[in-house]
């Protein structure tokens, strides 16, 4: 069984929600309808009901309609009552509804659109019933100079409203009939090829020409309407213009008016373009302006093109072309190139070289004054008091080249250079340029030695092979380390092979070693001349002298210890034996040889002496003390001669004699003679003088010796000779050149006669020195007088 709700809900369904709006109706209604009235349209859906209501048509506003409709009760038709005009109104928008008395609506609202359909009962109409236009020579055909405007009061769109333009006659026909073309659709007025070429020759007067509009497009039926059109020809304006000069940065108001162009006929329009895009324009009456400033070195110059142009952006002629150029300011100082990298220029290069061109730029107008550069060369500066500078440079073409004044390897020169625009002129614009130079090193050095002369060096002839004899130092004032490479020779002094030299290739060190046995009886001494030399080729001047060193190395003869005939002696003496007694004598075991010096090392009793070159041993003085049967055991000490002088302080120098001993003996503050010679003191009044060197140039020596007293002082000179001697001991001394050649006869016996006078001589020196020895022994020896012995 169905629940009653449910039967209520069915039932309130349909008043819930009513019909769905009827769709839109549209109907179409000839204008100026010309039959009988009313005219059925449409016939509307009205419900079966409808005589519960009343039919309400309106308007879309709502509100009641005042127009000639109405809807007809019994059929349900909408009429319409009256002809209707489109040019009134060409659309009528309706409304039916269906509505009880108090405005309850049953029904609807139906919308009804009525259009009426237009009909050709419209004439066209020209804007204007008197054209006047202006047509200049040289217009190009086809171009429109006027364009007709005409109306047509029918419906838009259809053929009521079509319109065609056409030409009805020319006034005057010369020099032709048909000058000019009229566009049919849109209105618009030119010129035919024809009419372009003989415009120069119409008359002065105007063209008077007569037109029509006709409606319904190309058919041969519609209304029409005609109009008068009178043109003037007049001369062309439109030339061109002289190149336009501008100043850059020109400071006035802008826009700036800088140039007027005119095209003489009518309806134009202008149009400019500029290559390459610039701030230029130009506005209706043809006034060319620039609307900002301008930027010669952005751009120097400029293309403008100006067309004429009709309404619809046709270009009644050529355009234009006039060129704009940007006048030139020194507002651009000179720019200088990048510093580029070091610029190496090689010490001792001549002057003139040419270091490098300086090439600034400036970006105001090429061969202007602007861009007129001209060089200064501020850095550096001549030195004071110098002849010339270091660098010169033209200050037209911007090179640098080397001056007169010299440079240095290694040094680092800043070159600062003033660049100038206007040829240099007070208000030019000014930069400074820099470049930088080194100056490289080339081998113009020869090496040198610090020392050219070493020694003497004395060394024992037995001495081994590598022995260290000295080091040389050289030194090379060149820079680059190639060119401080050094080689080391042998060049004199050395003809055995004898010495050799060890070094490092980058050391200026070099060691002169021993490489074979030395031998002092072959080479008792050597000058070994040592030179050096650049590894890589010198340039310039080659060594000088002090590229050499002299090494002097003198051989010390090695001699063997001396030996006696007897290791012991023995001698019986009487205790009553007196002073000066012989007791024996001491005998070197090679005694043609060896010369020997004899003295006694322990005779403490003081009883006995020996004499020091013959080794005769004598009693002192009597035997006191001794008892018959004692042993007085004395050591003897036998040394190799040094040849030296006894040195008196008494018989040097008379005013000695008045002043007492002991005194003081020492060599002069020469250093050569310190070097050269020994001074030992005997004793209170003697000293003995010998060669500290084993090797002294041989001849006349003159040895300053100083002897002092207290606080007395007085300088002697001693003279000696120094001979080389040969095996025998003979002395060997040079003898002057001889001139002539002499005979064998001659120089033998010259040689027996020098022989037997060396002889005689040596026999009264030998004798003389025997008495005064005797002599000595008797006299205490702070009174034993001056003795020479060589």
């Amino acid at each position: 069984m169905v629940p009653a709700w449910l039967w209520l809900l069915c039932f309130s369904i349909p008043q819930a929600f009513p019909e769905a709006q009827p769709a839109e109706l549209s109907v179409e209604v000839p204008e100026n309808y010309r039959g009988n009235f009313p005219l059925y349209l449409i016939k509307l859906l009205l419900p079966l009901e409808k005589a519960e209501g009343q039919i309400v048509l309106s308007g879309d506003s709502g509100m009641a309609a005042e127009g000639p409709f109405a809807v007809d009760p019994d059929s349900g038709f909408l009429v319409v009552t009256s002809a209707l005009d489109r040019e009134e109104q060409a659309e009528y928008k309706l409304q039916v509804t269906l509505e009880t008395g108090d405005g309850y609506v049953l029904w609807g609202p139906q919308p009804v659109i009525v259009h009426v359909k237009d009909e050709n009962d419209q004439v066209p109409q020209f804007s204007q019933a008197i054209y006047r236009a202006q047509l200049s020579q040289g217009t190009r055909p086809g171009i429109p100079f006027l364009f007709l405007e005409a109306s047509d009061g029918d419906a838009p769109g259809t053929s009521n409203s079509d319109l065609r333009f056409h030409i009805l006659s020319q006034s005057p026909a010369q020099p032709s009939s048909d000058i000019f073309q009229l566009e049919p659709r849109l209105g618009a007025l030119a010129l035919n090829p024809e009419g372009s070429t003989s415009l120069d020759h119409a008359p002065e007067g105007p063209y008077q020409l007569l037109v029509q509009v006709k409606d319904m497009g190309d058919q041969a039926s519609g209304h029409q309407a005609t109009a008068t059109i009178e043109i003037s020809i007049v001369k062309s304006t439109w030339v061109p213009l002289e190149p336009i000069h501008l100043a850059e940065n020109l400071k006035v108001p802008y826009p700036h008016p800088i140039a007027q162009v005119h095209w003489s006929g009518g309806n134009v329009h202008y149009h400019l373009e500029s290559q390459p895009p610039g701030p230029f324009d130009v506005d209706a009456e043809g006034k060319l302006y620039v609307t900002m400033e301008l930027d010669r070195e952005a751009q120097a110059e400029y293309l403008l093109q100006v067309w004429a142009q009709n309404s619809h952006g046709e270009d009644y002629a050529e355009p234009l072309e006039f060129h704009v150029v940007v006048m030139d300011e020194n507002d651009n100082a000179p720019v200088c190139p990048p510093r580029g990298p070091l610029i190496s220029i090689p010490e001792l290069s001549p002057p003139g070289t040419e270091v490098t061109q300086l090439l600034a730029e400036d970006a105001d107008a090429p061969g202007s004054p602007n861009s007129c550069i001209v060089y200064q060369l501020l850095s550096p500066e001549p030195k004071e008091g110098a002849e010339g500078r270091a660098f010169e440079l033209d200050p037209t073409s911007g090179s640098v080249t080397l001056g007169t004044a010299p440079l240095q390897a290694g040094q680092d020169i800043l070159l600062q250079v003033l660049a100038i625009d206007q040829a240099g002129a007070k208000e030019g614009l000014s930069s400074i340029c820099e470049v930088a130079i080194m100056i490289t090193d080339i081998n113009d050095h020869a090496p040198e030695f610090t020392t050219s002369q070493i020694g003497p060096v004395s060394l024992p002839e037995d001495v081994e092979p590598g022995t260290l004899v000295a080091t040389l130092m050289a030194t090379d004032a060149d820079l680059e380390p190639a060119f401080r490479l050094m080689e080391f020779a042998i060049e004199a002094g050395d003809k055995e092979g004898i010495f050799a030299l060890d070094w490092e290739p980058d050391s200026g060190l070099v060691q002169l070693k021993v490489r074979k046995n030395l031998s002092y009886e072959a080479v008792p001494h050597h000058k070994v001349v040592v030179v050096v030399r650049s590894v890589e080729e010198l340039v310039g001047p080659g060594p000088g002298p002090e590229a050499t060193a002299t090494v002097t190395v003198l051989v010390e003869r090695v001699m063997p210890p001396p030996k006696l005939v007897q290791e012991s002696y023995e001698a019986s003496v009487p205790i009553s034996m007196p002073a000066g007694s012989l007791l024996l004598t001491i005998q070197p075991s090679d005694p043609m040889n060896r010369t020997l010096r004899f003295s006694l090392v322990n005779d403490s009793e003081g009883w006995l002496c020996i004499e020091e070159v013959s080794g005769e041993v004598h009693t002192a003085q009597s035997l006191q003390g001794a008892q018959p049967g004692d042993t007085y055991t004395v050591l003897v000490e036998a040394q190799d001669t040094d040849y030296g002088v006894i040195v008196s302080g008494l018989s040097e120098d008379p005013d000695l004699v008045s002043v007492p001993g002991p005194y003081s003996f020492a060599l002069g503050p020469n250093p050569t003679v310190q070097r050269d010679w020994r001074l030992q003191a005997l004793n209170g009044s003697h000293a003995y003088l010998t060669l500290a060197l084993h090797w002294v140039e041989p001849g006349e020596h003159k040895v300053p010796v100083v002897v002092s007293h207290n606080a007395q002082m007085w300088h002697l000179v001693v003279q000696v000779i120094v001979c080389r001697c040969n095996v025998e001991g003979e002395c060997m001394r040079k003898v002057g050149h001889m001139k002539g050649m002499p005979t064998k006869l001659v120089a033998m016996g010259t040689l027996l006669g020098t022989l037997a006078a060396i002889g005689f001589f040596l026999i009264l020196i030998f004798t003389h020195l025997a008495l005064a020895r005797k002599k000595d022994l008797d006299k205490p020896a702070d009174s034993m007088p001056l003795k020479v012995a060589v």
